[in-house]
């Protein structure tokens, strides 16, 4: 990719520099994992950053959020197996290309390598990558969770063939769905997520928009006939 410009590039555009060399990145990704996606994140880990006392630095924490998931599609069509390790070495070399300090560069690749959940995936051992790694749980559960987790099960319904979209829920339909994601294990994906979080206002972000979650399962369940406590 071409060089942002002719100069190094200064320490205080560097998180305006990481958003624009994202965006191509997230032409054709699916809806889940857009650039909307990584704008919420890099929106709400600053939200995080605001109730923080110690110091942040915000132009790491701004870029990782909008370089994060840049391997993502093409982890969706099966070009590449970990978009969480592809996107951090990716950022790496891009940002390197724009002049960026090494030790800028470091701290990056760290939060977007230490966002992942896998067991090949580090601990964020940085404000900035805990904060990072807590905005993009975060984005899984609540109202947008619900809409990100359905997008999700149709994209998995198109690439399989197979009919997991359907909406069900297996307390009512007695058995399971064939592996799909039902309403239930859709709500144990957002539960692992909240279980994760590091940081304080995450868990307090959490835990409200958990509460609307919960909400969202009791009227689905209605809808569909299970009443509570059946």
């Amino acid at each position: 990719m071409k060089s942002l410009s002719e100069a190094a590039v200064m320490p205080e555009d560097l998180d305006s520099v990481a958003r624009t060399l994202s965006l191509p990145y997230y032409d054709n990704a699916l809806p889940a994992h857009d650039q909307l996606h990584a704008k919420r994140v890099s929106g709400v880990a600053n939200q995080l950053a605001n109730e923080i006392d110690e110091t942040i630095d915000r132009r790491i924490l701004s870029a990782a959020a909008w370089l994060h998931d840049i391997g993502r599609p093409y982890e969706t069509i099966g070009e590449i197996e970990d978009h969480v390790q592809w996107g951090a070495n990716e950022a790496r070399d891009l940002l390197k290309d724009e002049g960026i300090p090494t030790e800028k560069i470091d701290a990056i690749h760290h939060c977007i390598e230490a966002h992942g959940v896998r067991s090949s995936s580090p601990d964020p051992n940085t404000l900035e990558a805990q904060l990072l790694f807590d905005a993009d749980k975060l984005d899984a559960i609540g109202a947008v969770g619900i809409l990100r987790m359905a997008s999700i099960l149709g994209e998995r319904s198109a690439q399989s063939s197979d009919n997991i979209g359907t909406i069900t829920n297996s307390e009512v339909t007695d058995g399971d769905t064939d592996g799909g994601l039902d309403v239930s294990s859709m709500r144990a994906r957002a539960k692992r997520r909240l279980n994760v979080l590091y940081t304080e206002p995450g868990h307090r972000l959490g835990n409200s928009r958990w509460e609307f979650f919960e909400e969202f399962i009791s009227q689905f369940n209605t809808e569909i006939g299970l009443s509570i406590g059946d």
